[in-house]
């Protein structure tokens, strides 16, 4: 059985919904009653519905770059810990064009490349807790932040109750662009991000080095 829904939004929240209806009433079911046409059918919508999200996720990211948005203010919509980190996110979710057999191992090691940024940036932020527990404090407590600043602040503020300080640095280069009336303040993050950028490039740096020297030593 091939499902194609048709194209559309209200599609899309349906067949979330029923899908959602299947997996909840089939759990609730013994396993003699359990309807597997109607198992086989949802997963496979389900697939449709991972298909449409993996593909609406740049377009959504395209659209926010035009109107404006920067890469350090979509990381932490995006689950990221840099700006860097969200622009690679970004190049992943775009088909490869002309993908050839190599493109499933390049973003097997892309992924892994990005997980071994975001531990490195998670191991500085834990290193620098102090520091940027104190920034992030001054931040969120601004009495003159501008209306559009609420929820960056409010994100940043929620972050203070966590003891791990790893979603700091994004969150922190997400509320950069509301410190227009605190130079002193902006140049701190700057100095954030421009750490958390060159633990990024080291790490990749490091990790290009072993995949070179992995490269020839499978060539001997």
């Amino acid at each position: 059985m091939t499902i194609s829904p048709p194209d559309g939004p209200d599609t899309l929240i349906t067949a979330v919904a029923a899908v959602a209806a299947v997996a909840e009433r089939s759990a609730a079911q013994e396993a003699a009653d359990v309807d597997t046409a109607a198992v086989l059918e949802a997963l496979e919508l389900l697939r449709w519905v991972q298909e449409r999200l993996a593909a609406t996720e740049p377009r959504l990211i395209e659209a926010a770059r035009r109107a404006g948005v920067s890469w350090q203010a979509l990381a932490p919509a995006l689950g990221v810990a840099s700006r860097q980190a969200a622009e690679r996110r970004y190049l992943r979710s775009v088909p490869a064009a002309g993908a050839g057999g190599g493109t499933r191992e390049d973003r097997v090691r892309a992924e892994r490349d990005h997980r071994a940024g975001v531990r490195a940036v998670a191991q500085w932020a834990a290193d620098n807790t102090a520091d940027l527990r104190r920034l992030a404090g001054q931040v969120a407590g601004l009495r003159d932040a501008p209306a559009a600043a609420t929820a960056d602040l409010d994100r940043l503020h929620r972050a203070l109750a966590d003891p791990d300080a790893a979603a700091l640095p994004a969150l922190l280069a997400a509320a950069r662009r509301h410190l227009g009336r605190h130079p002193g303040l902006a140049e701190q993050v700057d100095e954030v991000t421009a750490s958390t950028d060159a633990v990024l490039r080291h790490t990749q740096r490091r990790r290009d080095e072993q995949a070179l020297a992995a490269r020839a030593g499978e060539q001997r």
